[in-house]
């Protein structure tokens, strides 16, 4: 592709998504001359942006009490306040469509379209032996990618004194390879996703695919966004770092409630994250009719 580029020849594709604001060709040249040269020759040109590499902390600490942007409780925040500015910067120069993948980053990117992440939800789901909160002892998982922006310093006490109490099993997961994960998440019963940043992403869509009880901090914003955008509630039991012993107590005590909004998960996971109503999302960049986008996408996931 970059020696592609360098000849100057019209490339053999009609669109591109430049994820993260980064290269796309190769070579030396800057993610700004690449787009240069794309647009020249009639290509069109959206950006992508996925989480890090456009919330700006600074912001996300002033709108959020468990930021891990706070009193400089993350060590690599000022390397991300410079990248993100960055691409704000790039955003604005470029004037390009925008898309994000999480709907926490409408905050961030205003005029942007949310493109939903995509979850094989029969994967995840086939993986779980059994519905939870069969077992006295629940089993409860928490598989940060990234700890210090889930927030696991801020719950580890609270699960290690509830494990040792003999209330829950408690199980951190780190170092699994991505391959394991539905297994992982199958013999779980609740799966704790993150507790610093308010959304949800992909962790949090395999475990309500798998049919667990997942418990995070997702924003009310976020919440109202996916509700205002999919006619559907988040099946995320809401839970802070400091209420969450309180909502782990109240799941053990009533497991029948539990188990419904665990329910609920795989369906959500189904309609809102299959991937057609990503496809719908790009139609409108890629220059098709919104549901023959959709349908496009819905064969390819039938195909994998």
């Amino acid at each position: 592709m970059a020696g592609r580029a360098a000849s100057g020849d019209r490339p053999g594709f009609t669109h591109v998504l430049v994820e993260s604001g980064r290269q796309v060709l190769g070579g030396s040249s800057t993610p700004d001359d690449e787009i240069a040269w794309l647009r020249r020759r009639g290509i069109q040109v959206a950006l992508l942006w996925h989480g890090s590499d456009i919330r700006l902390p600074d912001q996300h600490a002033r709108t959020d009490a468990d930021s891990p942007f706070r009193e400089g409780r993350y060590p690599e925040q000022p390397r991300l306040q410079a990248i993100t500015e960055a691409n704000h910067r790039l955003l604005r120069t470029l004037e390009l469509p925008a898309f994000v993948s999480t709907p926490d980053l409408l905050t961030d990117v205003p005029e942007a379209t949310w493109l939903p992440v995509v979850v094989d939800a029969a994967r995840w789901a086939d993986a779980a032996p059994s519905a939870p909160l069969v077992r006295d002892r629940p089993v409860v998982v928490h598989a940060p990618s990234r700890a210090g922006l889930k927030g696991t310093a801020l719950i580890t006490p609270t699960m290690r004194r509830l494990h040792d109490e003999g209330a829950i099993e408690y199980r951190e997961i780190t170092g699994v390879p991505a391959s394991r994960m539905p297994e992982v998440y199958g013999e779980a019963d609740i799966v704790l996703d993150q507790f610093s940043l308010g959304i949800y992403g992909v962790a949090a869509c395999e475990a309500l695919a798998s049919g667990r009880v997942v418990v995070s901090h997702v924003s009310e914003v976020v919440r109202k966004r996916v509700r205002a955008r999919t006619s559907r509630d988040l099946p995320v039991l809401e839970a802070r770092a400091a209420d969450l012993e309180r909502v782990l107590r109240d799941i053990l005590a009533d497991r029948d409630r539990a188990k419904g909004i665990a329910a609920a998960g795989p369906e959500f996971v189904r309609a809102v994250h299959s991937g057609r109503r990503s496809a719908d999302a790009l139609a409108g960049f890629l220059g098709e009719r919104e549901g023959a986008a959709g349908s496009h996408m819905e064969d390819w996931t039938d195909a994998r």
